[in-house]
């Protein structure tokens, strides 16, 4: 029998063991109507899990319907969201996945058309105004948005939506920092123009952020993880900037946060970005040195070799599997077939294998 690769051990967070190192990353499905999640989201987030995924992430869920990427989105800022999801964390939890959620706010990149549709802003995006950091637009194409008058409510927003995560059965959090959204918009001096105590100084840029992870962590269970992913880099000269991301993650970290899902880019529009693979894993690799905190591995990670090299070399704890995992939903089983690893093959699928 060969030797346990690492990317197949098993890995601890709070109450939570996740059965492997592959995670199902949060992908945007612009499928819902009014926020609910539909049986084409089951089965989506169910094949992976049947898959052999030892986490699967929900799509980023809008905490309010301003917050919204597209009037598609995914949401939970109503409790009529709560059932639909709870027949989806119920199926992955039946099949052997941790059920995951991340919870988000576009910000002033709210209300684009679908990417199928063109993906530009229409000139009333979606029926509702955006709110921003600033009110400066995102591009020449998007609206300029209503600068955030009291930041109390976001962080408000965010709470209601975990607990609603929680009765939802979810048991893990990821907030959305990253890719220009709200939050990531607040870290970076290329949006944020704000003159009070949200914009500024790194402790005030950050304030927002540290305030909505206290808030969700004081309605999150305390023996569940809590998750944040970064933009590491902003790729622009005075913007944030990886040395920022060591520094945030070192703040939230004895607040509660427990990983960090490196990801990168996005806050402004046509920026080269060196995208390659495994382009995001230094990101991972650093704040895992220097912080001393749990990191997860995204972007171009497409191959089990590629994955199982970033877990054996501890440049990461955890692979979160995107573009990949929609080409492919089994991606873990065929992972553990070309590492030669036990199967976590489900028991109406074995004569399949």
């Amino acid at each position: 029998m060969p030797d346990t690769v690492p990317l197949f051990t098993p890995i601890s967070q709070r109450s939570i063991t996740f059965r492997n190192r592959l995670g199902v990353s949060p992908m945007c499905m612009y499928a819902c109507v009014d926020g609910l999640a539909s049986d084409f989201h089951l089965v989506h987030l169910g094949s992976r899990a049947l898959g052999g995924h030892g986490l699967v992430m929900t799509e980023a869920t809008a905490v309010a319907p301003e917050g919204r990427i597209t009037g598609n989105d995914l949401g939970l800022w109503d409790d009529a969201h709560i059932a639909p999801l709870q027949r989806i964390t119920q199926f992955l939890r039946q099949h052997g996945a941790v059920p995951a959620i991340q919870l988000a706010h576009a910000g002033w990149k709210a209300g684009s058309k679908r990417p199928w549709s063109g993906g530009q802003p229409p000139a009333h995006p979606g029926g509702w105004t955006p709110l921003g950091v600033s009110p400066i637009p995102f591009t020449d194409r998007h609206p300029v948005p209503v600068e955030v008058p009291d930041p109390s409510l976001i962080v408000r927003q965010f709470a209601a939506a975990a607990d609603r995560a929680r009765r939802a059965g979810f048991d893990l959090i990821e907030l959305h920092a990253a890719h220009g959204y709200l939050l990531h918009s607040f870290h970076s001096p290329v949006s944020n123009r704000r003159t009070d105590g949200y914009g500024g100084s790194f402790d005030n840029r950050t304030r927002l952020t540290r305030e909505v992870v206290a808030a969700v962590r004081h309605v999150w269970p305390d023996d569940k993880p809590l998750w944040i992913r970064f933009s590491c880099t902003d790729y622009v000269d005075g913007g944030w900037d990886l040395e920022q991301s060591v520094a945030l993650a070192r703040v939230l970290r004895p607040i509660g946060v427990d990983c960090i899902d490196c990801s990168s880019g996005g806050i402004k529009a046509d920026v080269p970005i060196p995208v390659g693979p495994g382009y995001q894993v230094g990101f991972a690799d650093r704040i895992r040195r220097e912080v001393g905190i749990h990191t997860a591995a995204v972007g171009m990670i497409t191959t089990p070799a590629q994955a199982a090299d970033i877990i054996a070399n501890h440049h990461a704890d955890l692979v979160l599997i995107a573009r990949a995992s929609l080409r492919d939903p089994h991606f873990a089983l065929r992972a553990a077939a070309e590492l030669e690893q036990p199967l976590p093959v489900p028991g109406p699928y074995e004569r399949g294998y």
